[in-house]
């Protein structure tokens, strides 16, 4: 089972992946196989509003841009975690071009992403935490995706790059996120259901 997280931010290695790898190594911990995916660098456009992906033969936005890689890895994972920073008090732009285009995708292709577990995870300087923490869990819930909390919503506080890991309480929510998001996937292993 592979945990597929889709990093939002345009850094590589900044606050945002390093509250990713506080979850995943909780996730790893427990046996399971993580990846995470950078959209920052990535050539990619938004969503046209075309419809052109409820007539394609596969798992595909009509647009043909490096996003098509990252949407057909969503129904091949086991669970999907989202993150970002906040960005004017929402996601970054990448991820709401993934958001939209592979929301689309999966509604008119079977809602291969109904019952994956999903969780979001957000960091910020100061504020604005809270809507981009809904504007995930929102892709979730239309999709039908089952959503993973921790003890405190998901989120982080960081400036700077690497910053966040002066934040303790950011920190041991990731872990339980983890920990959690672990426990749910070994209870889905165990029910041997879809």
């Amino acid at each position: 089972m592979t945990v597929l997280a889709v990093n939002g931010s345009p850094r590589k290695e900044g606050n945002t992946s390093i509250m990713i790898d506080w979850v995943l190594d909780e996730i790893r911990r427990e046996g399971f196989e993580t990846d995470t995916v950078q959209l920052g660098g990535l050539a990619i456009s938004g969503c046209r509003a075309c419809g052109g992906c409820s007539r394609m033969d596969e798992y595909r936005c009509v647009v043909d841009d490096e996003l098509n890689s990252v949407i057909k890895r969503l129904p091949e994972a086991e669970a999907i975690i989202l993150a970002s920073p906040v960005y004017f008090a929402d996601i970054t732009p990448e991820l709401k071009c993934l958001i939209d285009r592979a929301g689309y995708v999966d509604i008119h292709h079977g809602n291969r992403l109904r019952r994956k577990p999903g969780a979001a995870v957000v960091v910020a300087r100061r504020a604005g935490h809270v809507h981009a923490y809904d504007s995930i869990n929102h892709f979730f819930g239309i999709l039908q995706m089952i959503t993973v909390g921790s003890r405190y919503w998901n989120l982080g506080v960081g400036h700077g790059p690497g910053t966040v890991r002066g934040d303790r309480e950011a920190e041991e929510t990731m872990r339980i996120l983890g920990t959690n998001m672990a426990w749910l996937l070994h209870r889905l292993q165990d029910a041997g259901t879809d």
